[in-house]
């Protein structure tokens, strides 16, 4: 593992006395290294910040091992939670005082309780879980092959990939990526299910450039940042075969329109 991503998003480590949100914050860390959360003060100072009266001063810290991150409980009195956000309700419980604590998930939502409407809540990103060549049977572990892009064909990640590569595998040709809110309509989820929002995506498209396929766009304009990013990707995803005809049974069917049912044969 190379490391992970740390975000706390804008107020979403609560609010201080004065009823200041939080700003947004991202971290990355990288094998060995840790970083402190709580409600901070002078005498201990926090990487990462959490304004609500309920957070301890020193509430925990996140570690980074080789293949995996730790999440160590400080508190002596609240259990944390740690959610997959793409598990269907599956997390795990940090209880008080727990130290190092695995946490198995690519994707995580580390919840503190609080004295707030809301939850105190920030994500941690692990993207570099690592998978072995299908071909790879047996021997030691440091002769064995793992795959250059380590992709997780469960995840939503993946189904926004899928759905920008649709059309080119589809028609074979050089036609325009799909648009966010394209891909928003392309991946409507049935309902009972939350929707897909255009942030969402764009956090997707993101994720992938800049963590699991490693693309690097600084040579692009600002204007052209967006475009320029879903075009790469979908080039390289095409090119290597991260993304092949089969994956598009993953996508929802799309519903035929009104009137356009054969009519029986009489």
């Amino acid at each position: 593992m190379s490391g992970v991503v740390v975000h706390l998003p804008q107020g979403g480590g609560g609010a201080d006395g004065g009823e200041r949100r939080s700003e947004a914050v991202t971290l990355r860390l990288g094998p060995g290294e840790a970083a402190r959360f709580g409600r901070g003060s002078p005498g201990t100072p926090v990487e990462l910040r959490l304004a609500d009266a309920a957070v301890s001063r020193l509430a925990g810290e996140i570690r980074v091992t080789d293949d995996h991150w730790q999440l160590t409980n400080h508190s002596g009195t609240h259990t944390y939670l740690v959610e997959n956000p793409e598990g269907a309700g599956e997390y795990l419980r940090v209880p008080p005082r727990r130290v190092g604590a695995p946490v198995p998930f690519e994707f995580a939502r580390v919840v503190l309780p609080a004295r707030g409407e809301l939850p105190v809540t920030f994500q941690v990103f692990a993207p570099d879980h690592v998978y072995l060549d299908p071909g790879a049977v047996g021997g030691p572990w440091e002769s064995r092959t793992v795959t250059a892009y380590s992709l997780d064909e469960t995840a939503t990640y993946f189904l926004v990939l899928v759905a920008l590569c649709e059309p080119r595998l589809r028609d074979q040709s050089r036609v325009a990526v799909p648009t966010t809110p394209q891909i928003v309509d392309r991946l409507r989820a049935p309902a009972g299910r939350a929707p897909l929002t255009a942030r969402a995506v764009s956090s997707h498209i993101d994720y992938l450039a800049e963590e699991k396929l490693r693309i690097d766009g600084r040579g692009q304009g600002q204007g052209d940042r967006r475009n320029g990013k879903r075009e790469e990707i979908v080039g390289l995803a095409l090119r290597f075969g991260l993304v092949r005809e089969e994956h598009l049974a993953l996508l929802p069917s799309v519903p035929r329109p009104a009137g356009h049912e054969r009519n029986p044969v009489r």
